[in-house]
């Protein structure tokens, strides 16, 4: 997909991964959580390209330049009875904002969960991110006002399961 401005966008691949970590390490900042981010080139590409890939990345690109990412992938809908697509992360480079990428981007993820039969398309915004927040409203996303994402990391989880074996 090229759009009039000399963007496009193509599949991550393998060979990518230092880019995609750049990326993320880049969205990080942006959300003042840089000090969070443990993903390493291995990490990724394991994890995106590796035996049981986890997500998909979708490359933008102005002319031969990175500019931007989505990262998604697949959840599930038991109310719906299908799969749905969750977009995790979105980012563009701040110095080719504003100028239709971001867009481009979320539209290229939902021509996908189109294609492939999803019954909806979710992700989440931070609070304090109104400018994201304006920009999906403008594009027609309903904010979920009346639910609350919940989150273990791994500490969590051991501590869970260790509690739970610790009762049984």
């Amino acid at each position: 997909m090229t759009s009039s401005n000399g963007f496009h966008i193509r599949p991550a691949k393998p060979d990518d991964t230092p880019l995609i970590l750049r990326f993320v390490q880049g969205l990080a900042d942006f959300e003042g959580l840089d000090h969070t981010v443990a993903a390493t080139e291995d990490s990724l590409r394991e994890s995106l390209f590796g035996q049981n890939p986890a997500a998909e990345v979708a490359l933008g690109f102005a002319g031969d330049h990175p500019a931007g990412f989505a990262v998604f992938y697949h959840n599930y809908s038991t109310f719906l009875g299908r799969r749905g697509m969750y977009l995790e992360d979105i980012f563009v480079l701040p110095e080719y904002r504003r100028n239709g990428l971001g867009k481009m981007l979320l539209t290229h993820v939902a021509g996908i969960a189109l294609e492939r039969g999803c019954g909806r398309f979710e992700w989440a915004v931070l609070d304090w991110n109104q400018n994201a927040a304006r920009f999906y409203h403008q594009l027609g996303a309903v904010a979920l006002n009346d639910w609350h994402i919940f989150r273990m990391d791994v500490e969590a989880l051991r501590n869970l399961i260790d509690n739970d074996t610790a009762q049984r």
